[in-house]
């Protein structure tokens, strides 16, 4: 179930299957305020990080598979979230659509580069120091920014540039990929119209 409450760029979205129940609800325009719950320390974390540093306010709550193992748990609210920012969004007019962000955390670097294109496209470089991060796989950090942009209709570059420590990594490429979106969907004054020479996105 999806839907967008229109001039406040919000959304909810929820998803339950035989893997995961989920709930999102996204404000572009927030405070930077999160209630997150997904049965992840780290990856709740994560959210809060993203949250914080985008500006935007998001309660996640999941009740997923994760005597399993994490993926399923977030893959499903990355694609939740990816929903939630296109139908928050609706047809992007007046939008900056473009950013680029580079956030250190200590010794790490993390650098994403977005367009809001409606054209869903995923590029990753670098890796990981080491495999997990508590019970958070470190790869799935990369699986997250993928499939919030399949589900967002974004065209994303994403990179952790140097590192030695993957909480460090992980966290870095979450902020920036929060400070990213924030500057990309943020409101131009001067523009009125949908930021497209075709008159779409």
């Amino acid at each position: 179930m999806n839907g967008s409450s229109g001039a406040d760029r919000s959304a909810a979205v929820s998803r339950a299957t035989a893997e995961t129940d989920i709930d999102v609800t996204l404000t572009i325009d927030g405070d930077g305020d999160g209630e997150i719950d997904t049965g992840i320390g780290f990856f709740d974390h994560m959210l809060t990080a993203f949250a914080t540093h985008g500006l935007f306010d998001l309660t996640v709550r999941c009740d997923g598979d994760v005597h399993i193992d994490d993926h399923h748990t977030v893959e499903d609210v990355a694609i939740c979230l990816g929903e939630a920012f296109a139908a928050a969004l609706g047809d992007k007019r007046g939008i900056r659509r473009y950013a680029d962000r580079r956030v250190p955390l200590d010794e790490a670097v993390a650098s994403v580069v977005v367009d809001v294109s409606g054209r869903p496209y995923y590029e990753f470089a670098g890796e990981f120091s080491q495999d997990s991060v508590g019970e958070f796989t470190s790869v799935m950090a990369d699986h997250f920014a993928m499939s919030l942009a399949h589900n967002a209709d974004l065209t994303l570059h994403a990179e952790v540039v140097r590192g030695e420590n993957a909480h460090h990594e992980v966290e870095a490429l979450f902020k920036a990929l929060a400070r990213a979106l924030d500057d990309a969907t943020r409101l131009d004054e001067r523009r009125s119209d949908t930021p497209s020479t075709k008159g779409d996105l």
